[in-house]
């Protein structure tokens, strides 16, 4: 017997606020501690800049063994040496980012302004592209903010690549522990919902 959708969505949301609810006491902690993290960031953006590549560097390097032993005795696996090259490239590309981590800051800033420029042009031709419907405006607006960001970052570029890495990181941690920290809050004050 099949059930409607609406109730099986339902039933889902109340299932996943029940187990947020149940564990609200350790989200409430971990968005705290997220804040903290971010203010922390925010604070020293050249130590978190460091800090993101020194983090991408071990991310990289690690994959790479993990996916190197996954290797060993698969040499009969369709695109064994593609898959060889990859996890050789992650090592090395992890090494490179640990050995010279001023040079990878300024290449990761760069990647990021590029990020923020095509992103604000796409958002820029999707608000032009939905412009009848309410609120096209404010899709518009955040792809001209993209597109000024990174025209911002690239006059400024020598200065920036030291600290733009580790100010983003330390506002995303800081969103992302607020909407923790207020979702958790918020569900374990809530009563408990009956279900339809």
């Amino acid at each position: 017997m099949a059930i409607p959708v609406d109730v099986a969505a339902a039933a889902l949301r109340e299932a996943m606020r029940e187990t947020v609810k149940r564990y609200s006491l350790w989200y409430l902690i971990q968005g705290v501690l997220l804040v903290v993290a971010g203010v922390l960031a925010i604070i020293s953006p050249v130590i978190a800049s460091v800090a993101v590549v020194f983090l991408l560097g071990w991310i990289l390097i690690i994959s790479g063994v993990l996916q190197g032993i996954g290797l060993i005795g698969a040499s009969n696996v369709p695109h064994f040496w593609l898959q060889l090259i990859s996890a050789v490239l992650a090592i090395l590309i992890g090494v490179l980012l640990l050995r010279a981590p001023d040079s990878s800051v300024l290449i990761m800033t760069m990647l990021l302004i590029v990020y923020f420029m095509v992103e604000g042009i796409a958002k820029v031709i999707f608000a032009l592209t939905i412009r009848p419907f309410p609120n096209w405006g404010w899709v518009l607006a955040s792809g001209l903010v993209g597109i000024i960001l990174s025209c911002v970052l690239w006059a400024n570029m020598p200065l920036t690549a030291d600290w733009v890495l580790g100010l983003m990181l330390g506002l995303l941690l800081i969103t992302e522990g607020v909407a923790l920290t207020y979702l958790a809050w918020n569900v374990h004050k809530a009563p408990a919902v009956s279900g339809a």
